[in-house]
């Protein structure tokens, strides 16, 4: 009997700013991810979740660079070498088109390293993969969120369901903002 193989491998592109390096996901980061994961910082994305839900996000970003060739980026903070997030662009199977989304974790808000980050992302997404205005779906208590999608020059297109959830839609400009 012949045996079949197949190799699956993916390239995930570096992003570096002036404070954080874009990246790609790692084993190490499990614990950071499941710590968001369970959080109430995880709750206008479905959480608070299970420990078990940290591991199924990582697998799934890893995942969907492999099936789309893009997806999110961990955030590193240059000073610490500590993951302070992720953001990037995702493009899941019920999402009306690609989503420029970010998650910082507990300890690195306040400092713009979503704004940062979001902004290489998206300038990443246009200019090197080719996707054109991106949105952002982001519920609409989610007043943090929102400002900075508006502070990254996204403005409401429209307002839709998004796995039970409303959500507003976000629709990024072409170029930096």
């Amino acid at each position: 009997m012949t045996s079949l193989t197949q190799t699956i491998s993916v390239s995930i592109p570096v992003i570096e700013t002036d404070r954080l390096i874009l990246r790609a996901p790692r084993l190490s980061d499990l614990d950071a991810i499941t710590c968001f994961a369970t959080s109430d910082r995880a709750r206008f994305v479905g959480g608070p979740g299970r420990p078990w839900d940290g591991w199924t996000s990582l697998t799934g970003l890893i995942g969907h660079w492999t099936l789309r060739g893009f997806g999110w980026w961990m955030i590193e903070d240059k000073a610490s070498g500590q993951t302070a997030g992720r953001t990037g662009i995702g493009h899941h199977i019920d999402w009306p088109e690609p989503e420029l989304g970010w998650h910082i974790y507990e300890g690195f808000e306040g400092r713009g390293i979503a704004h940062e980050a979001a902004l290489a992302a998206r300038r990443h997404a246009q200019t090197q993969m080719g996707l054109g205005p991106v949105i952002s779906l982001i519920h609409r208590d989610n007043a943090r969120s929102r400002r900075l999608a508006e502070r990254l020059g996204a403005q409401i297109e429209s307002e839709t369901v998004i796995r039970d959830m409303p959500c507003l839609v976000y629709r990024h400009p072409k170029g930096d903002a």
